[in-house]
């Protein structure tokens, strides 16, 4: 969804659709998000691999990702090559009187940074209880369910990616081609809505 290139430590130029560019709410998608596709290579093929995450505003520049040991993607993380992680909310399907003018509005960010191991037990304990809170709100550990036992932390990895770099773009409202307005045309054309629960 972006063409982009390299603007500051935080923020990339987004070129294609400049005009959908909102770098200002990239925490906020974080947030709200449900899903990430992280991409990363390895042997010199790219993969790209949907996984729930974890964020939050108290480390705005970090973004967490946990998996079993022997998962591909965090075992190449952890060496600290660079990954983007991309996070998308279709919120509506569009559909126009012109073929060209079908769309989709959508929120989306896209983070650049490395990775690197969380080894302390006590750090990996606190992201899943405050991943597991993200995602079920109001669900806590020693409580709803039990806290999970040092074997469990033990057989799972937690990988930290720090932020260098990220992006944030949507689109929003209905169909845009040239003769949308006008109810003497041909055609239908409206917004499917599709916005689901989110987190946050």
């Amino acid at each position: 969804m972006a063409d982009i290139a390299t603007e500051s430590p935080w923020q990339t130029t987004i070129r294609q659709h400049p005009e959908r560019a909102v770098h200002e709410r990239a925490q906020e998608f974080l947030l709200h998000g449900m899903v990430a596709h992280v991409g990363f290579e390895q042997d010199g093929k790219p993969y790209v691999i949907p996984t729930l995450y974890h964020y939050s505003v108290e480390r705005p520049d970090r973004l967490y990702l946990h998996g079993g040991l022997s998962s591909r993607m965090l075992r190449r993380l952890a060496e600290g090559i660079p990954v983007c992680v991309t996070v998308t909310q279709l919120d509506g399907l569009v559909y126009s009187r012109d073929a060209k003018y079908h769309s989709a509005n959508y929120r989306c960010v896209m983070c650049f940074g490395k990775g690197r191991i969380i080894e302390d037990e006590t750090e990996k304990r606190l992201m899943f209880e405050a991943m597991t809170l993200r995602y079920f709100r109001g669900r806590t550990a020693g409580r709803d369910y039990r806290a999970a036992p040092p074997a469990h932390l033990a057989t799972t990895s937690v990988v930290e990616v720090v932020i260098d770099e990220m992006t944030a773009k949507t689109r929003e409202g209905g169909p845009k081609g040239p003769q949308d307005a006008s109810d003497d045309a041909p055609g239908t054309c409206g917004v499917l809505e599709l916005r689901s629960q989110n987190c946050g």
